[in-house]
């Protein structure tokens, strides 16, 4: 996985609510087991019209707006457990999800797969939907280590929740095998040490 420190990205509004694993990935698309080529399909039945032509409605479609970030409405990775709705939006170029509120299977899913999920309260959700649709150039920083997501050139912050473990493999850019390798030293040392 790549290294998460801090991003400095456009961001794509989507003021959606429940938005469920469905709608981030057709159940129609899950044929594959290799993680790429999903992002073709992200919110397919919504990017695309019946006749595969493109809704030029859909925000994702709309050229106006672009960046790494997708800030959703509330109660975003409903549905089922399918761990390709974060392959899709990793795929896609996605690096943070923003939300007031994530399912927790979802959550999981998206940290274990380098994306980072930030859950805001519905205050401040509602003040980067408002500022991003109405300025499309709105640029917005996430800082992972100060665990704050903010509005560049203006005082609209706040500050977010993470596991500390997961939080350690995304700023290492560590899996979970990768994250025991980086112990390797510690786990010897101990065995060695370990009387039988």
């Amino acid at each position: 996985m790549e290294k998460f420190e801090t991003l400095k990205s456009q961001a794509i509004p989507l003021a959606i609510e429940n938005i469920d694993t469905d709608q981030i990935i057709p159940a129609r698309f899950l044929k594959a087991t290799d993680r790429n080529g999903f992002g073709d399909n992200v919110f397919r039945d919504w990017r695309y019209n019946k006749d595969n032509s493109l809704n030029t409605e859909f925000t994702l479609n709309n050229p106006k707006y672009s960046g790494s970030i997708l800030v959703a409405g509330d109660n975003f990775g409903c549905g089922s457990s399918r761990e390709h709705a974060a392959w899709a939006l990793s795929d896609y170029g996605f690096k943070v999800i923003v939300s007031s509120f994530f399912a927790d299977i979802f959550k999981g899913n998206a940290l274990n797969n380098g994306l980072l999920p930030i859950q805001v309260s519905p205050n401040f959700l509602n003040v980067l939907l408002t500022e991003i649709t109405a300025k499309p150039n709105t640029k917005l920083e996430v800082n992972l280590e100060a665990q704050t997501i903010a509005i560049e050139h203006t005082s609209f912050s706040s500050a977010f929740e993470i596991d500390p473990y997961k939080k350690t493999c995304l700023i290492n850019g560590y899996d979970d095998i990768d994250y025991l390798l980086s112990k390797k030293d510690t786990i010897t040392a101990f065995e060695a040490n370990k009387t039988y």
